[in-house]
């Protein structure tokens, strides 16, 4: 069956394009000698002059929630310079090499777009890691009746807008890997269904709608598969099956799972499921096999796993008398490390942010983390209760 859905199309896909044309002058870079991923880093110090408004802000934003701190000149290893008259014009010394190591003119884009551009260059020119500032996330955006829309948005919570118009219970968005697609689960038909949305096309059509729960879809890194859970065998498993929808197996018969996420190289899928009525993140392989625990010691409830792009870490939740997240190698070699307060972690396409949400009194709101000095920065909430958040990848 399959329902089109009514979309701005022209207004999601600006949302989308980022055309810069970049000016002339850039200096050969230095080798620069980069801190190895582990937990506690100190944030890297820079200075920051010449900008204004809405350019400095999202330049503040996007640099702190990837690991750097704003200190005076005379303290910073890097000085960013530059200005926002008409276009974004940046600059990047390092101080120490006595040396520019980026100089750049940013236009064809709005100045936002433009800013979030000199970001994701003064990263890569200083980490090595691609930038997140033209990244998207989807989140779920609850109402107090509890109804809810699924939005899509810039990675911190601007140009954001829904791609539903259910006005019924939804969940669970989860991205398709490199395309303007996701999937979502709706209750817009009175049964827990999960629907297939391409936002290229604004087609819209529902991919599982067994008796019972459909939700959790998550699909593997070439696109080929899909994982979700459905309770169709009577208790919520993990199924697998292909991107068709055929083919479709079982792959648990545990008390009840939850929360599925694929390993980069899609060979296993991790998830959350109860053994002896108690709950432990598991994987199992993506053809079928035995079940193998995840041990998450000193963190207890563990549950919403997301695998890190680069393979090396999982994310999850931890539930005692709050929720927090945690990360741990994903072999297993070191205990998990509580970062924040928090639930529904996503992983950022750069393996080094995580996008979640929180309390806030009643109702949640989003936050992006940087996982390895533990900043954090929320996001502002954009529509009711804003929760289980998606980044695109």
């Amino acid at each position: 069956m399959k329902n089109c859905l009514k979309i701005h199309l022209p207004i999601l896909l600006a949302m989308f394009a980022a055309n810069f044309v970049f000016g002339q002058g850039e200096q050969t870079p230095i080798q620069i000698v980069r801190p190895a991923d582990s937990f506690g880093q100190k944030p890297i110090p820079v200075s920051l002059d010449g900008f204004s408004g809405e350019v400095a802000e999202v330049l503040k934003f996007d640099l702190y929630v990837q690991g750097f701190s704003f200190v005076a000149p005379d303290a910073a290893q890097y000085q960013i310079s530059g200005s926002n008259s008409g276009n974004v014009t940046g600059n990047v010394s390092d101080k120490l090499a006595k040396k520019v190591i980026l100089s750049r003119i940013y236009n064809g884009a709005s100045l936002r777009r433009q800013a979030h551009a000199f970001a994701d260059d003064i990263v890569e020119k200083i980490t090595g890691k691609k930038g997140i500032g033209q990244t998207k996330i989807a989140f779920k955006a609850q109402s107090p009746d509890g109804t809810g829309e699924i939005y899509l948005s810039d990675f911190d919570g601007h140009n954001a807008q829904p791609i539903t118009r259910d006005n019924a219970i939804v969940a669970a968005p989860a991205w398709v890997p490199g395309r303007l697609a996701l999937y979502y689960t709706s209750y817009a038909r009175g049964n827990p269904d999960i629907f297939y949305n391409n936002l290229s096309t604004g087609e819209r059509r529902i991919f599982a709608k067994f008796s019972g729960l459909n939700t959790s879809a998550a699909v593997s890194p070439d696109g080929s598969k899909v994982a979700m859970i459905l309770s169709k065998g009577g208790v919520p498993n993990v199924y697998v099956c292909n991107a068709d929808g055929t083919e479709l197996k079982r792959l648990t018969t545990s008390e009840e799972d939850s929360s599925p996420c694929w390993s980069p190289d899609g060979q296993w899928i991790c998830f959350a499921t109860k053994i002896q009525s108690r709950r432990v993140l598991a994987k199992v392989p993506a053809g079928g096999g035995k079940i193998q625990v995840v041990r998450t010691s000193g963190a207890p409830n563990p549950t919403e796993p997301d695998w890190s792009p680069d393979g090396k870490w999982i994310a999850f939740t931890s539930q005692t008398s709050e929720f927090d997240i945690c990360v741990m190698p994903a072999d297993g070699s070191k205990d998990p490390v509580v970062l924040a307060r928090g639930q529904d972690p996503s992983w950022s396409p750069n393996s080094r942010t995580l996008v979640c949400s929180h309390s806030v009194g009643y109702l949640q709101t989003l936050s992006v983390l940087d996982v390895f000095t533990k900043q954090v920065k929320d996001v502002g909430r954009i529509a009711g209760s804003d929760s289980e958040p998606a980044w695109a990848k």
